[in-house]
């Protein structure tokens, strides 16, 4: 077959085309059963079932994984990316009270890879099935000469939904109010640029490197799948937030870490005292701090310290939920209060 002019410039439809052949059966895996319409279209259809609601709240979140990319490419493992972003969506709808309903993602790439793409593509449809949202469309673009060789960004969006009168705000945060945190899976999607130049820059580790205190490669520490809490929170806040509210705040520890990422849903009358040394640390920040020679401070505003969400819960409701999440396969230790303040979260101890 003559190559076209357009394919000539480095834009292969026929090959786009192909590769996309696969995607109905993996977006099928994903479906709910509000989803309408096929895959192809200019848009998703999903038809959201009000009766579930007395007051539907749609809740959106759009993200990227960052740097990350940078060691996937390394590496040449594209298998975790999406499930990374998925998860991560997820989780910051979550902390609303949100459910998720559905995801779209976005590929952008100078030279389009068929097994590169089925990577992505199959970690989108692996995230989307485990938390239950549907993937329903995105979009894909060849842009030569854009991107470096071998190189492509993804972004996501996911939109969920969360009864108004049960929607998260943290405007009943008071003094006494205990924070749980819930154990990481490592460095998430967060802190990459810094990561990456102490452990392969400062320390001179290859990817495939294998350190003893990881127990893994460099590589593959670096490439643990962001953990998601979607289907845990759900469980809790039916479990817990029925009748009375035992879960009254949730943070996502991503950018921004503890210092920035708990005050957002602090009234500003309260500061969250967080406890250093309460839970225990993953070896891979440790190694950072210490070879980076990186402020404590600074540690817990870049990266999550072995902590993806914290929960603050009323007192009396602290010890049934942490059972609960540990019962639910998760790692969680009491690792604060809340006190009066001025909406800061402050660091105690060593």
């Amino acid at each position: 077959m003559k190559k076209s002019a357009y394919a000539k410039a480095g834009v292969d439809i026929n090959l786009g085309n192909e590769v996309k052949e696969t995607l109905p059966a993996l977006l099928a895996s994903t479906q709910r059963a509000e989803v309408l319409g096929k895959v192809g279209g200019f848009g998703g259809l999903f038809a959201l079932n009000t009766r579930k609601f007395k007051q539907p709240v749609l809740v959106s979140s759009v993200d990227g994984v960052g740097t990350k990319l940078k060691v996937a490419f390394m590496m040449n493992r594209h298998d975790t990316i999406g499930q990374d972003l998925v998860n991560h969506c997820v989780n910051d709808i979550a902390v609303l009270g949100a459910e998720p309903l559905f995801f779209l993602d976005y590929l952008g790439t100078g030279v389009l890879k068929p097994s590169v793409f089925e990577d992505i593509v199959r970690g989108f449809a692996v995230g989307c099935r485990e938390n239950g949202c549907s993937l329903i469309g995105g979009e894909t673009a060849q842009m030569p000469g854009f991107y470096q060789k071998g190189e492509y960004d993804v972004s996501g969006t996911i939109v969920g939904v969360v009864d108004k009168p049960a929607m998260l705000d943290g405007k009943g945060i008071c003094p006494g109010d205990q924070i749980i945190g819930i154990e990481s899976n490592g460095l998430h999607t967060n802190g990459y640029s810094l990561a990456r130049k102490v452990l392969l820059d400062t320390m001179g580790l290859t990817p495939r490197r294998k350190v003893k205190e990881l127990g893994c490669s460099v590589g593959d520490e670096m490439l643990k799948v962001h953990r998601s809490y979607g289907p845990l929170v759900q469980k809790l806040l039916k479990r817990f937030n029925t009748k009375k509210r035992g879960i009254k705040g949730l943070a996502h520890i991503t950018g921004g870490g503890f210092i920035d990422n708990i005050p957002r849903v602090l009234p500003s009358t309260c500061n969250a005292i967080i406890h250093l040394g309460s839970w225990e640390m993953q070896p891979v920040f440790e190694l950072i701090q210490e070879y980076g020679k990186v402020e404590t401070e600074e540690m817990y505003q870049v990266f999550n310290m072995s902590i993806g969400m914290t929960a603050i819960v009323d007192q009396a409701a602290c010890k049934p939920i942490l059972g609960a999440i540990k019962r639910g396969g998760h790692r969680a230790w009491v690792i604060g209060e809340i006190a009066k303040g001025k909406g800061n979260t402050v660091l105690k101890g060593s």
